[in-house]
């Protein structure tokens, strides 16, 4: 099942994608997680027939996770892109974290910024947790998984760099965008097994598969849930893979600028399209 927020006379709702359309149901994102709606069996009973069926063309998306969460990263973990930036494969997943702000949709246009020159695109699997998670298995771990969406962690590479701290050059206004769906976890099967690319103006920049992660997917849910107690509606981003800007020989590298279009596109899940400002 894909699921769509988007926003109607001033007011966030949530549609259910299908071949006919959008439905729109009664229920708000954060309802449907926490209740753990992941095998469709509830559907007709949620949908909105007064609205009728809504076509992505006449919607204004909105992020396709629940306002209020956390958000955590994990960086260099696919094994080419940790070489193509020269560095050590981790023994243990590499954590930082996004906040709120940094969040956006679809279609949204993002800002960059003069407070930096060196911004980069990145092409990432979103894991949204569906339950609260503390300490579990690795062998359960894709229990608690509610879905999964496509996702930006948009860089400021200059920023980034400047201390051993990466979380300046992360989260800046806009520099994550998700969705424009979140697809629940029957629908997708086995995550690590996904295309995943990035084309910069129509151009393929990335190309990769998520069987190159490093730490897969159970393993990241575990491993955060071992510290950090993780509750529905919570986003991670399980890092990207090589053909970054930043991988690029150093006379080669064109970062982005005003007018370039970004698109985050991963098997089963979709196509992520965003212009920058």
């Amino acid at each position: 099942m894909k699921l769509v927020v988007f926003r109607e006379e001033n007011k966030e709702r949530v549609g259910i994608k299908t071949e006919e359309g959008i439905y729109p149901i009664e229920k708000s994102l954060k309802e449907i997680i926490s209740n753990g709606l992941n095998n469709g069996n509830d559907i007709e009973n949620l949908i909105d027939l007064t609205s009728g069926v809504l076509s992505e063309e006449e919607i204004e998306f909105l992020p396709c996770v629940p306002p209020g969460k956390k958000i955590i990263c994990v960086g260099l973990n696919y094994r080419r892109h940790a070489e193509e930036a020269g560095m050590p494969i981790p023994e243990v997943p590499v954590l930082f974290n996004k906040f709120e702000n940094a969040l956006t949709a679809q279609d949204k246009e993002v800002t960059l910024p003069n407070v930096a020159k060196q911004y980069d695109y990145e092409a990432e699997l979103g894991i949204v947790i569906g339950k609260q998670a503390k300490q579990i298995s690795r062998e359960n771990a894709l229990d608690y998984v509610f879905g999964y969406c496509a996702v930006n962690d948009i860089s400021a590479r200059d920023l980034q760099l400047r201390t051993p701290q990466w979380l300046l050059g992360k989260s800046l206004d806009g520099f994550c965008p998700v969705g424009p769906y979140v697809v629940t976890a029957d629908e997708v099967g086995n995550p690590n097994e996904l295309g995943i690319r990035c084309f910069l103006n129509g151009e393929l920049r990335q190309n990769s598969n998520t069987s190159d992660m490093i730490f897969k997917v159970d393993e990241i849910v575990s491993f955060i849930s071992t510290y950090i107690t993780l509750e529905p509606g919570d986003l991670i981003l399980t890092g990207t893979p090589e053909g970054v800007i930043a991988g690029y020989p150093e006379e080669q590298r064109e970062w982005l600028k005003s007018g370039d279009q970004v698109k985050v596109e991963i098997d089963k899940i979709g196509q992520l399209t965003n212009y920058f400002i």
